[in-house]
């Protein structure tokens, strides 16, 4: 996918390729929440808990007391969003959220939004 991105959106990219390569994890996702401030984590892999890396940077959101996302990206080899990524940021951030979704080099695959 060829698009020209915004600057703040690329930024998400680049931080959830980070997070992914940091910490040697399949995903790496990043947020911004409606004050601009980002949260990046990777997939949770415990026997008690799982959560892809989006899951993990929307509770992160929350956690800090973000009341809305203005988007959201994933870094992943799978080149769709789940259902269950986009009902994440869907929870917080409305229907209308942007998810893009890059591949392992940081190249766009696509742009999808909550609502799926």
């Amino acid at each position: 996918m060829t698009e020209t991105l915004d600057p703040e959106d690329r930024k998400l990219i680049t931080l959830a390729r980070s997070a992914r390569a940091r910490n040697a994890v399949r995903e790496g996702a990043a947020v911004r929440d409606e004050t601009g401030r980002t949260y990046v984590a990777g997939t949770v892999a415990l026997d008690s808990l799982k959560l892809s890396a989006l899951q993990t940077a929307v509770a992160m959101a929350v956690a800090s007391g973000a009341k809305s996302l203005e988007a959201a990206a994933v870094v992943s080899e799978v080149n769709v969003v789940s259902a269950v990524d986009r009902a994440a940021v869907r929870d917080l951030g409305g229907e209308t959220t942007t998810i893009l979704l890059a591949g392992p080099d940081g190249t766009l695959l696509t742009k999808v939004l909550a609502i799926g």
